[in-house]
């Protein structure tokens, strides 16, 4: 139960094969906001047309027991450092100006850095909602990327629009005034002039989209978006969801027109589940369904996100794993593809997938942990309750006690009794119990 140790770490990039370890690959790493896995077709969604992500499915890896935490900076925190919320978590919207992410640590490696999309990592609260946190946080200069255009990157009375005539920071200066565009496609065009200008030497491209959380306003495809540019309504969620896909289908084929596919690890995730009161149609093993997001809830509507990874070359075509990952075994994958070392002194909570990615069976983990606190957080009045759970891929323990049998209780409505649900139930809760009790004694 222990946190990855730097020499497990060395051994697991060390571990790479030649072949691909003669190469220090480019990483593209995209997070898309607040969408869960129902709403990728490859992953059975029935209401939305995702054709570009499922084309990355089928060439590469796609998990089905992918976890993020429920709201979008605790996983943000984690995805970017590699550590539960327990070791590093400030507030909401707040990043320690101290704290060392992967944009420092791949710079460091001799990596090219940049960064495009959402920010959300400094003074998130206004002035007459708990003030102390007001002007802390980590600036987007400070990030460790070399190139930034960013949305959110200061107060949030001055964040204006993120998708029709955006807002944003690029570089130093902060753009008002950007008439006619829509926010993903800047923050899309800005990441391929970044990759088109380091073609030739290794990149590290942390694209954190602001597609598809609310508002839901139109796209540039949509009926509205001539005459209702900043109208939010829940009809256009959908617009959304396949304007996302239409972007990164951009996204990937200018990795292919650059001839950088073979030296490129593309790795695709989102930060939460669907926003509360979006729902979807959806057809898995339970069958054809209805399925309403969670966000914010530490439900599998609120947590179970996609996760897709694709290495032309290096993936096996189709692969589909029920291996779990969360947010903190980004970073060790990263870095375990590239051979870039865990810095001396920093814990790394995660555990690389890089060999699944490999095609190899790796050490895949046999639970995750989840220290969610949201608080404090302007505007996050509903998210006031630290909670701590373990689980895998079928069972979850809260620290208070309350046991899951989730693909039986997917809305978590009736927690097993102790000694019930079998040999098998008491097992996963005696070892999910002390994963519990080890991060509560600090040992975790």
């Amino acid at each position: 139960m222990n946190p990855l140790s730097r020499r497990s770490f060395l051994a697991s990039a060390a571990a790479a094969p030649l072949a691909a370890a003669a190469v220090r690959p480019n990483v593209l790493t995209i997070l898309a906001d607040d969408l869960g896995f129902e709403c990728l077709s490859c992953y059975g969604s029935l209401s939305y047309r995702t054709p570009n992500l499922d084309k990355l499915a089928a060439k590469g890896v796609r998990f089905t027991h992918a976890y993020a935490q429920p709201l979008c900076t605790p996983t943000r925190v984690q995805l970017m450092t590699g550590q539960y919320n327990h070791r590093n978590w400030k507030a909401f919207g707040v990043m320690d100006p101290k704290e060392r992410t992967f944009g420092h640590w791949m710079s460091d490696a001799g990596y090219r850095t940049c960064i495009a999309g959402k920010w959300q990592m400094y003074s998130y609260n206004p002035p007459d909602f708990e003030p102390e946190w007001r002007g802390k946080g980590q600036l987007p200069k400070d990030s460790g990327f070399h190139k930034q255009m960013l949305w959110h990157a200061f107060h949030t009375e001055d964040k204006g629009s993120r998708y029709g005539e955006p807002t944003y920071y690029e570089d130093g200066r902060l753009h008002k005034d950007v008439k006619g565009k829509f926010g993903d496609d800047v923050f899309a065009d800005y990441l391929m002039r970044f990759m088109e200008d380091n073609k030739s030497r290794p990149f590290f491209a942390y694209y954190p989209m602001a597609l598809t959380h609310g508002p839901f306003n139109p796209t540039p495809r949509s009926s509205g978006w001539n005459t209702a540019r900043l109208k939010n309504d829940k009809k256009y969620f959908g617009d959304m969801v396949e304007y996302m896909d239409d972007v990164l289908g951009r996204v990937f084929r200018k990795v292919d027109d650059l001839g950088i596919a073979d030296r490129t690890l593309i790795l695709y995730y989102s930060d939460n589940g669907t926003g509360k009161g979006i729902r979807s149609r959806l057809r898995d093993e339970r069958g054809e369904r209805v399925f309403e997001g969670g966000k914010g809830m530490t439900t599998d509507a609120g947590t179970r996100v996609p996760c897709i990874g694709y290495w032309k070359g290096v993936t096996p075509a189709g692969r589909v794993l029920d291996d779990l990952v969360d947010s903190s075994d980004f970073w060790p994958t990263i870095a375990g593809g590239c051979g870039v070392a865990q810095p001396n002194g920093v814990v790394c909570d995660g555990r690389s997938f890089m060999p699944q990615l490999r095609g190899e069976k790796g050490e895949p983990r046999q639970w995750t942990y989840c220290h969610y606190d949201p608080r404090p957080g302007h505007g996050k009045e509903d998210y006031t309750k630290l909670v701590r759970f373990a689980r895998n891929q079928r069972y979850k323990l809260y620290d208070d006690g309350r046991f899951f049998d989730v693909p039986r209780d997917e809305n978590e409505g009736s927690p097993l009794a102790p000694g019930s649900g079998g040999a098998e139930a008491a097992r996963v809760r005696g070892t999910l119990q002390g994963v519990l009790d080890s991060f509560a004694r600090g040992k975790g």
